[in-house]
């Protein structure tokens, strides 16, 4: 039997050395991306490329090793890659750059350390890498499949200097590309001696025991919850950036039986063929072993108090609990090269809301509404130093949840955050005029959908205004009787943006007003206490229009809640709209080429 104390010092001990790496690449990175916004993540891998750590998602050690076999491998390497379809389906686009470093003892590898991130610039059609309208992969930027980047300690100073060739920000990338590895050694040494002070057999014991308490933890504590059956869901990217419009479909297909090996098999088939634009994702590869821990997280909410949610960490061990089974080559998760990828969050973000769609209608809603927590937006241009690009991840409003609200203005990469107006105000010729919550955004529901972010951008010289964002259309669906959040918007001088937009002109004194999505409602608004909601004017999260409009809630002079008048506008509401849908979708369809599909998944 393994020590259980080791187990816990080992596992502890990960955990320490995952956040060490990740507060050296923040202390010691340049590009506002990297070091403000957070868009990066570690992860530890096992010899045998299992993840060990479970605080976030992280990219794969499969394809080094399938290019360099760990007995070519010596102290002081270290390994890049960013090609997409050499990457296994670990790397989701160009600009995402992930660093590899083994960690020795006893002259062989016995685990590794990983860092990847979304940095500024690696080249391609745009400034940023990610042009919305890229027909090709070859548009999007430099692709570099796994090579040595560091031999033995010397770095690759040709392979550097290519690289930040094809770079816009060469400044920004080098120094981020000397941060990730500079973090990775020192990690690999940290984890070195955790081997040296117990011994190999001892630490690989306690490796196994990590991931095999997980893989019964969730089996036991969470498909426990879901009812053996068959459960089908999907759900819609908007647009491509190329054609006009239209329904994209990511499907899933549930099959549930606890009691076979393998418990959960998750069937793609039905999801819409390949895009010509960017929104496609290399999922399939690997036994789509990525996606599977993209996804588990998605469980966690089943768990009996969201103070356990919060304690189940997602590594390896969730991988032995599912079955991916994949349509052909040529769609949207399975493409062909060189299809292009840069905006493959429009399809990996919804396949977690389509798992949460179909664990919803498998346990009676005992799941959060949507959220739609991700989107790029920037402007470009020059200023009195050159060129610049600033470019950030904006979150937005998560779904309303069987016990509480949603939570406002979330991103979806754990410690990622918007740009500090100070930082951006001081390094880019702009002026942050508001940063707040977006009144109403937020799905209507007995627990409220979270809100998005209002953000008020005035140009102090001309630029080029850029978005990569899905949901500005279609909306966060609500649940169990919920309603549906507010979709993504954008103007420029009351000028509406579409969600993909590469160069649209700014003029020096334009305003940019972007408001992101809301989340979805979980349960019927008419049943949302009033008190609440008057709480929420005060708030400032609903306007005294939507208390009356969305909840039946009359507010009286004085903030407080008229009750008579309220008890009347809510039981005439009800009469008007009937009951509640278990899904609602929004109104964006008629905006949509195609309409809802033939198959009534609701």
């Amino acid at each position: 039997m393994t020590d259980p104390i080791l187990v816990e010092i080992v596992e502890g001990t990960l955990a320490s050395v995952e956040r060490e790496v990740e507060t050296a690449i923040a202390r010691t990175a340049r590009s506002p991306m990297i070091r403000d916004a957070h868009d990066f993540r570690a992860g530890i891998h096992d010899r045998r490329m299992r993840k060990l750590t479970g605080r976030s998602y992280s990219a794969l050690v499969q394809p080094v090793v399938r290019d360099f076999p760990t007995a070519t491998m010596r102290p002081g390497d270290v390994f890049f890659h960013n090609d997409v379809y050499l990457s296994e389906g670990g790397i989701g686009h160009l600009p995402d750059l992930c660093v590899t470093v083994p960690v020795f003892h006893g002259g062989e590898v016995v685990a590794f350390v990983q860092a990847f991130g979304h940095h500024d610039d690696i080249g391609g059609a745009v400034p940023g890498s990610m042009p919305s309208h890229a027909r090709s992969a070859f548009e999007e930027g430099l692709m570099v499949p796994p090579i040595r980047l560091w031999d033995r300690g010397v770095p690759n100073e040709a392979a550097l200097r290519i690289m930040t060739r094809n770079s816009r920000m060469p400044d920004s990338l080098a120094g981020d590309l000397d941060a990730e590895c500079a973090a990775c050694l020192m990690g690999a040494r940290r984890l070195a001696e955790v081997f040296d002070r117990y011994g190999r057999a001892a630490v690989e014991e306690c490796f196994d025991a990590i991931i095999e308490r997980t893989t019964e933890t969730f089996r036991r504590e969470l498909l426990a919850k879901i009812p053996d059956g068959t459960y089908a869901w999907e759900d819609y990217a908007e647009h491509d950036g190329v054609d006009p419009p239209r329904l994209h479909a990511q499907r899933i297909t549930l099959t549930v039986d606890r009691g076979a090996a393998v418990p959960l098999v998750l069937d793609f088939t039905g999801t819409s063929p390949q895009a010509k634009g960017p929104i496609n994702h290399a999922g399939d590869y690997a036994d789509g072993v990525f996606l599977k821990k993209w996804l588990a997280p998605i469980l966690r909410n089943l768990a009996d108090t969201p103070e356990r949610a919060a304690e189940l960490d997602v590594n390896e061990g969730v991988v032995p609990l599912m079955e991916m089974r994949f349509p052909g080559k040529g769609t949207l998760l399975t493409p062909v090269f060189p299809a292009p990828t840069n905006a493959r969050t429009f399809v990996i973000l919804r396949l977690l809301g389509v798992l949460a769609g179909v664990l919803a209608k498998a346990t009676g809603g005992r799941m959060p509404a949507d959220q739609e927590t991700i989107r790029y937006t920037g402007v470009y241009g020059e200023d009195d130093r050159g060129p610049y690009l600033m470019r950030e991840v904006l979150g937005g409003g998560s779904g309303g949840r069987p016990h509480a609200d949603g939570e406002d203005t979330v991103h979806i990469v754990p410690d990622s955050r918007n740009i500090p107006v100070e930082f951006a105000e001081a390094r880019w010729p702009l002026r942050v005029e508001r940063l707040g919550l977006a009144a109403d955004s937020g799905g209507p529901g007995a627990h409220r959908g979270g809100l998005g972010y209002d953000k008020h951008i005035r140009m102090l010289r001309d630029a080029h205004y850029m978005s990569i964002a899905d949901r500005s259309i279609l909306s966060c669906w609500g649940v169990n009787g919920g309603r549906a959040g507010r979709p993504f918007r954008v103007d420029v001088d009351g000028v509406e943006m579409d969600g993909l937009v590469d160069d649209h002109p700014v003029r020096a004194g334009q305003l940019i007003r972007i408001r992101t999505t809301g989340g979805g409602g979980w349960g019927d608004p008419f049943d949302r206490d009033p008190a609440r909601v008057a709480a929420d004017v005060r708030d400032g999260k609903v306007t005294a229009a939507g208390a009356r409009d969305d909840y039946g809630v009359v507010l009286a002079d004085d903030g407080t809640v008229d009750g008579p008048a309220t008890a009347g506008l809510r039981d005439r509401l009800r009469a008007e709209r009937g009951p509640a849908p278990f899904f609602d979708r929004g109104p964006g369809y008629p905006r949509l080429s195609g309409g809802r599909t033939s198959c009534d998944l609701d």
